[in-house]
Order: structure tokens, then sequence, then C-alpha cells
């Protein structure tokens, strides 16, 4: 008896972790937002989510970052096509980023008849034909035609906007993987998906605003959004919606989303390209 007594005994503080643990508050886990980003073009009555946009998630309120929200708005603006022409890219390479909404090659896959016939693009048919000397076939010189496309081709256009970020919000900024905890960047960021949906997770009570910080060029406007989001007490380990549009949506399903719920960019015309 008492052998069994000091078992059960033993077993007890194990018995008690073990309990603590599966009944730990779900709030440990935060709240999470999720953003679907849907925007509607011409007159507004169809809207369509908006793929591989990134959107950043602000500590604060609106007005805690009135200055840095102002300094969103005043920033110089250059389109994709504007970067492309100014280092000589031809407009066959213009246009089939434009096609799928494209800032770099990475963004899908160069087909065959990127590189033959009258759609071709001259970019990629120089690269190719330096891949076949290379690799010894055509259609492995095409998979991997990246490798012989000039950075400013391939990537420019990104690394432009990663500097301009940087420029913006300082904690944007590349920091050296073996860089401190305390300096690395404390501004969340997420990319929508191909449904134009994102979610920023694991966060705590406070108020924050979710931006795009650089324009959005979509069609012939661009878009800017910054809107606040709270989250309260009540809100932890639940799932907080906020649905990104454009002032034209009409579109029937997202008319009932309203309030807090609905952040609205303010839109502008696509700006004409420098003169050269």
């Amino acid at each position: 008896m008492t052998r069994t007594l000091s078992l059960v005994m033993l077993l007890c503080p194990a018995v008690l972790v073990i309990a603590q643990t599966q009944t730990a508050t779900p709030a440990d886990a935060g709240a999470v937002i999720r953003l679907r980003v849907r925007v509607a073009p011409g007159d507004g009555t169809k809207a369509k989510g908006v793929a591989r946009k990134r959107f950043f998630l602000i500590k604060g309120s609106l007005e805690e970052n009135k200055s840095l929200i102002e300094s969103f708005k005043r920033r110089a603006f250059i389109s994709r096509d504007c970067y492309y022409r100014s280092i000589g890219a031809s407009e066959a390479f213009i246009a089939w980023l434009k096609q799928h909404d494209c800032e770099s090659v990475y963004c899908r896959e160069v087909e065959q008849q990127d590189v033959e016939g009258q759609g071709s693009v001259p970019e990629f048919q120089n690269a190719v034909a330096a891949g076949e000397k290379e690799f010894g076939s055509r259609d492995l010189a095409r998979k991997w035609l990246s490798v012989n496309l000039a950075d400013n081709i391939k990537i420019g256009f990104y690394k432009r906007q990663q500097k301009e970020l940087c420029t913006v919000v300082k904690e944007l900024c590349p920091v050296p993987a073996d860089a401190p905890e305390q300096s690395k960047s404390k501004v969340m960021s997420v990319m929508t998906d191909a449904n134009g949906t994102g979610y920023f997770t694991k966060l705590q009570e406070g108020t924050y605003v979710v931006s795009n910080i650089i324009r959005t060029e979509l069609g012939d406007v661009t878009e800017l959004w910054s809107c606040e989001v709270t989250i309260r007490a009540g809100d932890l380990a639940t799932e907080k919606p906020l649905l990104i549009t454009n002032p034209r949506n009409k579109d029937p399903k997202d008319k009932n989303i309203t309030g807090s719920r609905r952040c609205v960019s303010v839109e502008n015309p696509l700006p004409a390209c420098p003169a050269k």
C-alpha cells in the first residue's frame, strides 16, 4: 500500500504539468488579422483578389504614426513600366511583366512562345542563346535563363522597391542574420497569396496600422492603404478579418463589409514616366 501511494505521489507532478499544458489559454497564441485584398476596376461592380502584394503591420495608431504615414503620401512614385523603360528594356519584356502583373522574371515560368516566334521577348532570346551554349540544351537553357539575364532586368525593379522601403521605414532595411535580436525588424510583413489573402499572426492586444507603405500599381491607378486595426482582449485567439479594397468597389459580395472591417485606399492616377 505504501509503495502504491508513493508511486501515485511521484506521478502527480507529471500529471499536473500535462494538465496545465493542455488547458493553457488559447490566447497565448495571440490574435490573427486576415487580410482579403480585393479591388474592383472599371465601374466597380466586379472585384477580384490581388495576388503577390506586400502589406505591413506597424505598431501604434494612425495618430501616433502620423508623420510616417504622411511620408508615404509624399514619396515620388515610379511605375514598373517607367523603371524598365529607363534601363532600356524592350517593350516585349515590359508587356510580358504586365500580362500577369509581375515585378520580376521569377513571377512565372518563361514558356516556349516567349522565346520563339512573333511574341518572343528579346531579353529571353538572348539569355536562351547564351544558355544553350553553356548547358547544351535549348529547353534547359530556357528553364535556367535567369542566370544569363542582367540583374537590372531580372530583379531591378524589386530591388528598387526594397531600397525605397528601407528609405521610408528604417526597420525594413536588411539586417544580417547574426544581428542581435533587438536590432531586427519590429514591423511585420505579409505577401498575399493567389487569392489576395494574407495573415498577420501571433498579435498581442494593442493598436496597429496596416499599410502597403509604397503605392501599389493597379492598371492605370495607384493605391495607398493605411488603416488602423485594434486588437482587444476578446480578439486574442481569434481571427479578425479586414477587407483591403479601393474606393470604386461596389461588388455585392463586399457591400456589407463596413466600418473598421473595411480599409479603403487613397487612389491616384498612375503618373507619367519622367522625361529622358
